[in-house]
């Protein structure tokens, strides 16, 4: 992979910022499919390469109106172009949104913005992926606003928002969010939140009819997409608790429970003769679920050049079909996601110009995907010369020369494995 890029801030005025940046990419990924054929044995394995390339440019513009009243104007163009053995895509984005901050009293604060986004797009088919119509155009709509009171000056807080979104898949969607914050000590901060969120369909769950082999010789499976497929839906409830016992520890707790409703489903339809004989199954939301755990992060401030960052998460998911499903495949979530996370960060300043951080992951298994539980060390060592100038070499997935952490789901492909790693990288600001 090849990557170039600019970035260049402007300050026009006291008030007036300007921020232009862009990047360009060209690369070539190599890859193993374990395709469906059309012909017997009506499956092959094809190593083949991907060449992907690319390029954004982003604009920004802020004005700043006074310490408490700023607008920020951004406009951005992305295009990508990935050619395949399964898939070809060119892709252009368009987004422009604008946001406008200030404060109408003393004890508000209020943050309101309009965003637009088109996206078009040009597809060539092949026998295991094809989209129809191999050309659309999609746009998005959007309004949110979001007000910050302070009930009690520095002790209660109340924040409530709402993101308004129309989108050419589903129509009109809402998206409020509410949540307050309790400081009952200069120490400790309570908080509690309810929010909900949507995942609208893409272009796939509309459109694709994407080809599977199974393990049977002579039987595929073909997955429709579906144009009456509706957003899925999430009502979040969350709570934390902040302590600082002394100045140099700190304890966060985060408890949360999420509710799921319209999940994505695979619902069985006709079967085609063949050969290949081809069972069909169709994308719907016949699923619902829930989702719970618990998130608990401790920081450490052992010297003043030492740090100590520490987080564990546990997680526990369950799916069910709704009345009337025939999906049987979906609702088995347990194996997929793991239950268990943890990880250690260590941030040394060991001389005024250099620095030592290391990064521990423990990731637990994923049964359903083969794919054993692992731990990772990255290291980075970095020293700065002088103000402007750093060098820096990094060291990824130092404890084995590779190892799995997931598993595609829908086309069959090689497992992808994470190598060890060791890059260097200057950086120089002026």
């Amino acid at each position: 992979m090849e990557r170039a890029g600019f970035r260049v801030d402007w300050d026009a005025s006291v008030e007036n910022h300007f921020t232009l940046q862009s990047d360009l990419y060209s690369g070539r990924l190599n890859q193993t499919y374990f395709l469906p054929t059309p012909t017997p044995p009506f499956a092959q394995t094809n190593a083949n390469h991907l060449n992907v390339s690319g390029g954004n440019v982003l604009g920004r513009w802020s004005r700043a109106f006074s310490e408490t009243a700023d607008l920020k104007l951004q406009v951005y163009y992305d295009r990508t172009v990935r050619n395949g053995y399964v898939l070809n895509e060119d892709r252009d984005t368009l987004d422009a949104d604008v946001q406008h901050h200030f404060q109408p009293c003393e004890r508000q604060e209020l943050v309101w913005g309009l965003g637009y986004r088109v996206s078009w797009d040009e597809i060539d088919n092949s026998y295991a992926v094809t989209v129809n119509p191999d050309q659309r155009t999609v746009q998005l709509f959007s309004l949110f606003a979001q007000d910050e009171i302070a009930l009690v000056p520095d002790r209660l807080r109340l924040t409530l928002g709402s993101k308004f979104e129309h989108n050419d898949f589903t129509g009109f969607e809402f998206q409020p969010s509410g949540r307050i914050s309790w400081t009952p000590a200069e120490r400790q901060t309570v908080w509690a939140s309810v929010s909900r969120a949507v995942r609208t369909p893409s272009r796939a769950e509309d459109d694709v009819q994407l080809r599977q082999t199974t393990t049977t010789p002579g039987v595929q499976v073909l997955l429709l997409g579906d144009r009456g497929f509706d957003s899925e839906e999430l009502l979040a409830y969350e709570a934390g608790y902040r302590w600082r016992p002394i100045d140099r520890i700190s304890l966060d707790v985060t408890g949360y429970y999420h509710d799921y409703d319209s999940l994505r489903s695979i619902e069985p339809g006709a079967i085609q003769p063949g050969p290949p004989f081809t069972l069909t199954a169709t994308a719907d939301n016949r699923l619902h679920g829930e989702s719970y755990g618990v998130e608990f992060a401790p920081g450490w401030q052992v010297t003043d050049w030492w740090r100590l960052q520490a987080a564990y998460t546990y997680l526990q998911m369950q799916l069910h079909r709704d009345a009337g499903s025939g999906d049987t495949i979906s609702e088995r979530d347990e194996g997929r996601n793991p239950h268990h996370q943890f990880s250690l960060r260590s941030s040394m300043d060991l001389l005024e110009n250099v620095e030592l951080d290391c990064v521990t992951r423990y990731v637990e298994g994923l049964p359903d995907f083969q794919i054993p539980s692992y731990v990772s060390v990255d290291l980075r060592l970095a020293w700065r010369p002088c103000k402007d100038l750093e060098v820096a070499i990094v060291g990824q997935n130092l404890l084995d020369d590779r190892h799995p952490e997931f598993q595609s789901a829908f086309i069959p492909t090689e497992r992808i494995e994470m190598q060890r790693g060791v890059y260097g990288k200057v950086t120089w600001r002026y």
